[in-house]
């Protein structure tokens, strides 16, 4: 009986604690980023992070409707509010997590530099062909992408050939393939694609600061939930995300 007892504790001790699961809702631009530091996250701690990576908008939408997300992580203070509003956001959690670039990028590669400004004959460079850009009037970074073209007075010009696609990632896939030779897209996306080069890059004065501003939700419960969201601030991630071309803002 004292053997029995004794060893109690021990067959205690062997029992596994189970993983946890750790949903992320991300703009599509964070993937190359994300990906290697949620890989790392699970190596380190045996929990499993699940990522739904899509615009921000579709994003927004799913959390606000009821997706069970953990963590969002926007590429624009619209619809991180917009979740906010809604009651989804944790309270003391929100805090700005990245910066980004908008840039030019060409199919091309012996495509010319472009210097983007007013005096810019955009639907020249054109030539005919399609400008790809994320979803103009919902999509940040095409959102982003057409404040910068009114600014420089080249929207109503080129505004036509744009082809638009879904999210910033399905846009640089057009230009990756060649099915439209110039896009505008992040600098990270750009940084992520060898089959495309960056040929301008717009003023920082011509667009809204480029933000990703990131939380937990209310579904977030588990540890893990928040030891992830804790870890996308440390040192470790942020050497990734510089990596990319993104600025640290945490």
């Amino acid at each position: 009986m004292r053997r029995l007892i004794l060893a109690l504790p021990l067959a205690f001790a062997a029992v596994p604690v189970a993983a946890e699961e750790v949903v992320v809702f991300a703009a599509a631009s964070l993937k190359t980023a994300l990906d290697p530091i949620a890989a790392q996250f699970q190596t380190d701690t045996g929990n499993t992070v699940t990522i739904s990576y899509a615009g921000s908008n579709a994003l927004a939408k799913q959390i606000i409707e009821g997706a069970p997300a953990d963590i969002f992580i926007s590429a624009s203070k619209q619809w991180m509010d917009e979740v906010e509003k809604a009651g989804e956001v944790v309270a003391g959690t929100r805090g700005d997590l990245l910066g980004n670039t908008l840039v030019l990028v060409a199919h091309d590669k012996e495509a010319k530099p472009v210097t983007l400004d007013a005096k810019t004959d955009l639907a020249g460079l054109l030539a005919g062909g399609k400008l790809a850009m994320a979803l103009v009037d919902s999509v940040p970074a095409g959102q982003y992408g057409k404040e910068a073209l009114t600014h420089l007075g080249q929207w109503d010009k080129v505004e036509g050939a744009v082809a638009q696609a879904d999210n910033v990632r399905a846009a640089l896939a057009l230009v990756s393939t060649g099915e439209a030779p110039y896009g505008i897209v992040y600098a990270t996306d750009a940084a992520a694609d060898p089959a495309v080069h960056v040929v301008g890059t717009f003023p920082a004065d011509s667009h809204k600061p480029i933000t990703y501003p990131a939380a937990l939700l209310k579904t977030a419960a588990a540890p893990a939930d928040t030891a992830f969201f804790k870890a996308l601030s440390d040192d470790a991630a942020d050497a990734v995300f510089k990596a990319q071309g993104f600025a640290i803002l945490n």
